[in-house]
């Protein structure tokens, strides 16, 4: 989640695995700081329904090549949300959805680095 992103982001990767049909983006644009290989194009969108523990929701992405995340809330995703806050010292985000209160914890650094292996290991050691 980047509450400072003005877009929701969804990987190209992810589309291509769910097999998702992506749509013509209404304003296409340029990004160039998503990866050092320049600016991309930025001209396809697509609904995605995913869940964090038992809260189901569905956010229209534009489609990215990202390599650090498979799905990027951003700011049009906070402000859809009722009472949506992130605590910049403890980095949690609190979040209203269908009347009940949600609080998403930060990973700890054993859990990113046992992340990254299991990654690292579904991609067969490529990088």
């Amino acid at each position: 989640m980047d509450s400072g992103s003005s877009y929701n982001g969804c990987s190209t990767r992810l589309v291509e695995k769910l097999n998702l049909q992506g749509v013509p983006h209404p304003k296409i644009y340029k990004l160039q700081w998503i990866n050092d290989d320049g600016e991309l194009i930025v001209d396809k969108q697509v609904k995605v329904k995913f869940s964090i523990g038992n809260n189901q929701d569905n956010v229209l992405c534009d489609v990215v090549p990202m390599l650090v995340c498979h799905i990027l809330l951003g700011r049009p995703w906070y402000f859809d949300k009722k009472k949506t806050l992130h605590n910049g010292l403890t980095n949690e985000i609190t979040f209203t959805h269908q009347e009940k209160n949600y609080i998403l914890y930060p990973l700890s650094p054993s859990q990113v680095i046992e992340d990254q292996v299991q990654m690292k290991k579904k991609r067969g050691g490529k990088k």
